[in-house]
């Protein structure tokens, strides 16, 4: 599916993960969001690899070839995480880069967290780490919404309800999800906030035609996986935020302190402002932090030269650090 990549298959705890890699030397480790695959690296895989690394990507439990569990706690970003863990073990290049974007950004920060001698270096796209709150993050949502709107994490809280609406037509629902968010949508056909008794879908608009960065044959992959897989399982990462929150009380203060990158567009709405500003707090060795103009929240997609470039960079200064040790 990824050009010149090749798959394996990584186990842990009876799922079944499929990863696609390519290349040798040091491992980097990106993790894809919602509604994404693997596939969504697929311009970063021949770059990285030319230039000495190992590139992997794996379709993230609940997506693509991956097994996909029932129950929602099997989502919890515990559970994540230390699937990226075992990838790592699973190649046996520590310690690993671990980049994720969009739901693959907090699975980045937290391994690096967790597992800190498996992780040398971490970073992001779209979504900024962030010290813990203070509040449950649902409760916070509920209160912080007007009475017409409801909070799309919270509107995805009913089991079964958005995976109707995505399922009834998944090419429309993907394309109309990754344009409404991209940087090429008008003002117009941008997501809208979702009014209370109204359906989720009716928040985003399909375009008449694709955009420069997605290609009829790249949308067809996605479609045909999340027709195979369904979207329950994406969706119940989103179903886990309250007990991510509660499992993660002794991170509570805790700062990243490996290298780290953040990349993001400044048409994402995901890029959270208050986060970013307060980054360096949080992520002291920051040392790649790029708003790319006009991008929206599909970085690696919509800006492929873009993020790979800023990639090698970060990538050159923490292996150039290590050979200097």
């Amino acid at each position: 599916m990824i050009p010149g990549a090749e798959t394996t298959y990584v186990e842990r705890d009876g799922i079944r993960l499929k990863v696609f890699h390519r290349g040798a030397g040091p491992l980097v480790l990106l993790l894809h969001g919602f509604p994404e695959l693997a596939y969504s690296w697929r311009h970063q895989f021949e770059p990285l690899a030319a230039a000495g690394y190992t590139v992997a990507a794996p379709d993230q439990r609940g997506f693509g070839g991956s097994n996909c569990p029932y129950a929602v706690h099997a989502y919890a970003l515990d559970e994540l995480a230390a699937d990226a863990a075992a990838i790592i073990d699973s190649f046996g290049e520590q310690p690993a880069v671990v980049i994720g974007h969009d739901w693959g950004a907090p699975v980045a920060w937290h391994t690096a967290l967790r597992f800190p001698e498996k992780v040398g270096a971490v970073g992001s796209l779209s979504v900024p780490h962030a010290r813990r709150a203070t509040a449950p993050p649902l409760e916070s949502m509920r209160a912080a919404a007007d009475p017409d709107h409801i909070f799309y994490v919270d509107y995805f809280q009913q089991e079964g309800l958005a995976e109707s609406e995505f399922e009834a037509d998944i090419r429309s629902s993907l394309l109309g999800f990754m344009w409404s968010i991209s940087g090429d949508a008008p003002r117009e056909e941008r997501f809208q906030p979702i009014r209370r008794g109204a359906r989720f879908i009716d928040s985003i608009t399909t375009p008449g035609k694709l955009p420069a960065w997605l290609s009829e044959a790249d949308l067809q992959v996605y479609v045909d996986a999340f027709t195979q897989s369904g979207f329950r399982g994406g969706l119940n990462w989103y179903r886990n935020v309250n007990r991510n929150w509660e499992r993660s009380a002794d991170l509570a203060g805790a700062t990243v302190s490996q290298p780290a990158m953040f990349v993001t567009g400044s048409r994402d709405p995901a890029r959270g402002p208050a986060a970013m500003e307060r980054l360096r707090d949080v992520v002291p060795d920051l040392r790649v932090f790029e708003v790319l103009q006009g991008c929206g929240h599909w970085t690696q997609q919509e800006r492929p030269q873009a993020v790979t470039r800023l990639m090698l960079e970060f990538l050159h200064s923490v292996h150039s650090d290590s050979r200097t040790m």
